[in-house]
């Protein structure tokens, strides 16, 4: 399977309930990352930077329509140049995931941010992996990829994570009248089975170790002023 069956995918009922769950998700976690660029890779058809308020928002795809064409793992973006990355299930259908989120390390500036999502292999979700070839979905294709080895790979880059969710607590059926009758899960998941949830989204922001904080000049105009007239002061004390 491939992002881009994915995005046909998402058109199914099934599909079309991920995407509201991620959507909302998504809304809340990238409302308030600030900055100037902020890139989108794969999943032309949704936009996932809709709540956020960076001026510049693109989407790169392996084909069209989006904004522009990419190898995920050679993205055509200047190092340090991105202020928010957002990966909604690109790690599972690359042939090298460690290589994408090198780049991701790459484009983003210090402090930047990525956003990552993906389908967790323990839930429900994940149990499609194991039924027999004749009766897997499209979920029983998919490249797992475990947030605890997420977790990991973003460690060894240099990111911390910084928020997490998951969702998709429903069983995946197929047809949306048999899902519905499971509704109630979807209040329970997060009380009662917070790891069960069949997508989880992570953000993380990349750290540089020694980086040192730049203030503005008339920050340190401010200070300059204030230590002149602790001095002064200082001086008719004395006197």
């Amino acid at each position: 399977m491939s992002i881009a069956s994915l995005s046909q995918w998402v058109e199914t009922p099934l599909g079309r309930y991920l995407l509201d769950k991620e959507q909302a998700l998504y809304d809340g976690l990238v409302a308030d990352v600030f900055g100037f660029n902020a890139v989108q890779l794969g999943l032309p058809a949704v936009d996932l930077l809709r709540a956020n308020r960076i001026p510049f928002h693109a989407c790169l795809d392996r084909q069209g329509p989006a904004q522009a064409l990419a190898d995920f793992s050679r993205l055509p973006v200047v190092g340090q140049s991105l202020d928010l990355l957002l990966l909604p299930h690109i790690l599972e259908f690359s042939a090298n995931p460690h290589q994408v989120l090198r780049e991701a390390e790459r484009v983003l500036m210090p402090e930047g941010q990525v956003v990552i999502s993906g389908f967790n292999p323990w839930s429900l979700w994940g149990a499609c992996r194991w039924l027999p070839a004749r009766w897997r979905t499209y979920l029983g294709w998919v490249n797992f990829i475990a947030l605890a080895r997420l977790k990991d790979w973003l460690a060894l880059l240099g990111f911390e994570v910084v928020a997490g969710r998951l969702c998709c607590y429903a069983p995946p059926l197929s047809e949306e009248k048999w899902r519905r009758r499971f509704d109630f899960m979807e209040q329970a998941g997060d009380r009662w089975w917070s790891l069960g949830g069949g997508v989880y989204i992570l953000q993380a922001r990349k750290r540089v170790p020694g980086m040192r904080l730049i203030t503005p000049h008339w920050q340190e105009a401010r200070r300059a002023k204030a230590a002149l007239a602790s001095a002064a002061q200082k001086a008719i004390n004395e006197e």
